[in-house]
Formats: C-alpha cells, sequence, structure tokens
C-alpha cells in the first residue's frame, strides 16, 4: 500500500489571504449580530455622556474643560474595553467547535487567531471614529493638526493589536465564555480606573499616585492626549510603544502555545 501524500503547509501568502477570509467573516457577522456592533458604539458614548455631565464641572471646574481631558482617556478605556470580546467570542468558536471545522481545512494554523484580531482592529478604528464625532458634536475640538488625530488612530490600532493576545490567551484558556468575561472585567476595571483617564493624577492619594503613574493606561492616555490637546508627546508615545511590545512579546506566543495545545 503506498503512502498518501500529505498537502504542504499552506505558505505565508496563502496565510495572509486565510487572514483576511476569516476576519471578513467575523466582520459579516455582525450583520446577523449588531448587539456586537452596539457594544462598541453605545458604551463608549454613554461612558463620555455620563462622566462628562455628571462630575465635569467637580473635577475640571466645567464640562467643556473636562471633556478635552477626558475624551483621550475614554478612547483608551474603550480599546481595552473592546479586547475583551476578542476573548469571548473566540471561546465561543472553540467551545462551539467551530476551529474544530476550521482544522479540518487546508489553512494556516495561525490564521484563525490572525483573523479574529484583525476584525477586532477593523471595529476598533471604527469605535474610535465614531467616539470622535460625538465628542466634536458635545464641544471637543482637536488642538494640533491632522497629523495629531491619524497619530491617535495608529497609536489605538497598535496599542489594541497587542493586548487583545492578552484578551486572545484568556479565551483559549477559559472552558466557556462566562469565565472569560468575569476575568477580563476583574482585571480590566481596576486598571483603567486606577489610571488618570477620568481624573487627574493630582487628585489621588499620594501612595495610589505611585501606580497611576506607570500603568500602561496613564500612559497611553497620555500620549493621545498629546497628539489631540497638544503637550508632551514623545516620551509618552515611545513608553505606550514600548508597553504594546513587551504585551506582544509575552502574551502573543503564550496565547499560540495555547491554542494549539487544545485544537
Amino acid at each position: 500500500m503506498s503512502a498518501v501524500a500529505l498537502p504542504a503547509r499552506p505558505g505565508a501568502v496563502a496565510g495572509v489571504k486565510n487572514t483576511l477570509t476569516l476576519a471578513w467573516r467575523s466582520l459579516v457577522s455582525v450583520k446577523h449580530n449588531p448587539m456586537e456592533l452596539l457594544d462598541l458604539s453605545i458604551q463608549p458614548i454613554m461612558f463620555l455622556l455620563l462622566f462628562t455631565y455628571t462630575l465635569g464641572g467637580a473635577i475640571s471646574g466645567s464640562t467643556s474643560a473636562y471633556l478635552s481631558f477626558a475624551l483621550p482617556g475614554i478612547l483608551v478605556q474603550n480599546t481595552i474595553f473592546a479586547t475583551m470580546n476578542i476573548g469571548i467570542l473566540l471561546n465561543t468558536d472553540l467551545t462551539k467547535g467551530v476551529f474544530d471545522r476550521l482544522r479540518s481545512l487546508p489553512i494556516a494554523r495561525w490564521a484563525p487567531l490572525a483573523g479574529r484580531i484583525a476584525a477586532d482592529t477593523v471595529k476598533q478604528a471604527w469605535s474610535v471614529a465614531l467616539l470622535l464625532g460625538v465628542g466634536m458634536l458635545l464641544g471637543f475640538r482637536v488642538q494640533t493638526s491632522f497629523w495629531g488625530v491619524l497619530g491617535t488612530f495608529g497609536l489605538m490600532i497598535v496599542f489594541c493589536l497587542a493586548i487583545a493576545w492578552v484578551a486572545v490567551l484568556v479565551g483559549v484558556i477559559a472552558s466557556e465564555p462566562d469565565k472569560v468575561q468575569i476575568f477580563m472585567f476583574a482585571v480590566v476595571f481596576p486598571l483603567t480606573f486606577t489610571s488618570n483617564i477620568f481624573a487627574p493624577t493630582e487628585s489621588m492619594p499620594h501612595w495610589l499616585q505611585h501606580w497611576v503613574k506607570i500603568n500602561p493606561v496613564t500612559i497611553v492616555a497620555d500620549a493621545v492626549r498629546g497628539m489631540l490637546n497638544g503637550g508632551p508627546v514623545a516620551t509618552p508615545v515611545i513608553q505606550s510603544l514600548l508597553w504594546a511590545a513587551g504585551f506582544l512579546v509575552v502574551f502573543a506566543p503564550l496565547a499560540v502555545w495555547r491554542f494549539r495545545r487544545r485544537v
């Protein structure tokens, strides 16, 4: 009996095509599940409205001044919150057997993960654009230039791509989607609310300020404020990119390793 020749593993070009196909699958699914996109649209707008009009006067003296301070931070918060969906949706596909079917196809092993992250990046860009648009309707004005806005989009996408691997790792480890959500909320809420997104660092207890200053959420928020409102840009942007590189180097290999063990 002659041996059956196994098909060659897809190359890099084929893997990119597989990734784009699976990313398109994830984006098209929004049509059948619009609540997925509403999470990226309604939640950040609610945060912006609630904090601006309930706490803005107390923190910054006026809602307009607080809007300029808070909007860049809420952009960062929304990016981090939205990455939770990656882990939840990924875990849903795993538990429902979608990846078992994908594994039987002649596609690159890394394409399902890359496709999910690529689709989420497109959704993140939509969310950033929507939040900026709503902010401008409320009175927010970019104090720098078009390049500041473009830099904000670029930094948000890079940071999203990096921290997405944390959600991917949790998604492939957890046994069910509810556990992914519980764990991610337990991490994301303290991380974002112990930053300077909603209140200046100087207004916090002295012992907390030490953590707030090194919190990556604070650093990215400062970088976005600099690009949109003016002020220091180079140092917070470089520090943000270093944090993003750290997340990528640590969590991407762990997520891929754990994914291969699970599927």
